[in-house]
């Protein structure tokens, strides 16, 4: 990790040596990866362009070297939504359609960070708690890197994260309780047992993923940042890092344009950073799940306070969905764009929606939302309410009475 000059306490700015830690000893704050100045002169816009068409295009900002068996994660579409801007009002937006990535979500970005880490650091079993995409993609980056992944999720989970998860031969441990319970547990097992638990010990290396959606909307934008980024908020590290990673890109002369203003989107029935938000206070009240939106149940957000810190700082806002809302979006969204994302992407479109007829993003403003995970995963939010099909016979005549009426 030649790149990484040590790891900085976030809040009260002690440094660290490098190594898997997580959590300031001095503090309990949570720890950066700071970078090797030399390193970050080393990113420059022809190198990047010549660079894989995947997260490693960035290397010389991010803190480890790829695996020659990497899943070459990122590098996803942007798209100019024009069918969904019509809808919106909105003329210039664009999605960042994360549902492309090796298992469909943007976790594949932090775990091919994660599983590099854990080499460099000579673990062999890779684990992690989550809420069903993680495990995903912990478990098909272990398969490939051939280290054991052991994965727990709370107790009622979509039925296809964890079948999606299975085919890969991870030990999966479902934890009775919610994402909040199982992720207190694996922080005593890590403590304990020397296993690489990506999103817990590695999660300053992780972490930094995150960074490269940010990357990529600049750099397919031309370098030009937008004005506006929507982004599904759960823990809140994607969308503090979505933050770092344009400032990083303004620092080093990368991308221009004032910093995006950052809105965060939750689910009304797990909303602890919008309550805040939305009381005008720092401190982050957890709450107990109930949400469609299981990707985004995190009732104790481990980067709360920062997300505050980000919308405030960029000008933005936090807007919730109801569930009602979010499969709405979900439809809207495959309606009109052809894209069929997760409950996470039903709570981005719906909340832009809302942005949209509040004002709060412009009808020429550059607008991108971030979807970060496939709805194939979550077919039982979409389950009810979808049109019947049409039975017939096999003849022409059955098929003008019955099919010409309906089409």
């Amino acid at each position: 990790m030649g790149r990484v000059a040590q790891l900085r306490c976030r809040a009260c700015g002690t440094p660290h040596p490098v190594g898997p830690e997580y959590v300031c000893e001095r503090c309990f704050g949570p720890l950066e990866v700071e970078y090797e100045a030399s390193s970050l002169r080393e990113a420059t816009r022809e190198r990047i362009a010549s660079g894989p068409r995947s997260i490693w295009r960035y290397r010389a900002l991010l803190p480890v070297e790829p695996a020659e068996d990497d899943l070459q994660p990122g590098f996803t579409p942007l798209i100019p939504a024009r069918r969904l801007g019509e809808r919106l009002g909105l003329r210039r937006l664009y999605l960042k359609n994360d549902t492309t990535n090796p298992t469909w979500s943007f976790k594949d970005r932090v775990v091919a960070v994660a599983v590099a880490a854990a080499r460099a650091f000579g673990f062999r079993v890779l684990a992690c708690a989550s809420t069903g995409n993680l495990a995903h993609a912990v478990a098909a980056h272990a398969a490939r890197a051939g280290m054991r992944a052991v994965v727990f999720v709370p107790q009622g989970l979509e039925a296809g994260k964890v079948l999606t998860t299975s085919v890969y031969d991870p030990t999966v441990v479902e934890v009775e309780g919610t994402y909040d319970d199982v992720n207190r547990l694996c922080t005593e097992i890590a403590g304990e047992h020397p296993w690489a638990f990506a999103n817990i010990n590695l999660r300053p290396f992780y972490s930094e993923g995150c960074k490269t959606l940010g990357f990529e909307v600049a750099e397919q934008l031309g370098w030009r940042l937008p004005d506006h980024v929507v982004v599904p908020v759960a823990s809140g590290n994607l969308f503090v890092k979505t933050e770092k990673a344009f400032a990083e890109l303004l620092q080093l002369g990368l991308a221009e344009g004032p910093m995006p203003r950052l809105h965060g989107a939750q689910a009304a029935g797990c909303a602890p950073i919008a309550a805040a938000h939305r009381r005008g206070d720092s401190q982050v009240v957890p709450v107990r799940p109930q949400t469609v939106a299981k990707s985004l149940a995190i009732g104790n957000p481990a980067d709360g306070y920062y997300a505050l810190q980000t919308v405030r700082r960029t000008g933005g806002v936090f807007e919730v969905a109801t569930d009602e809302e979010i499969v709405e979006g979900m439809r809207l969204l495959a309606q009109t764009e052809g894209i069929f994302a997760e409950t996470a992407g039903g709570v981005t479109v719906a909340v832009l929606r809302k942005l949209a007829e509040a004002g709060a993003v412009g009808a020429d403003d550059v607008v991108v939302a971030l979807l970060t995970g496939a709805g194939l995963k979550t077919l039982e939010a979409v389950s009810d309410g979808g049109r019947p099909a049409i039975r017939i016979r096999p003849t022409l005549k059955d098929f003008e009475r019955q099919v010409l009426a309906a089409v």
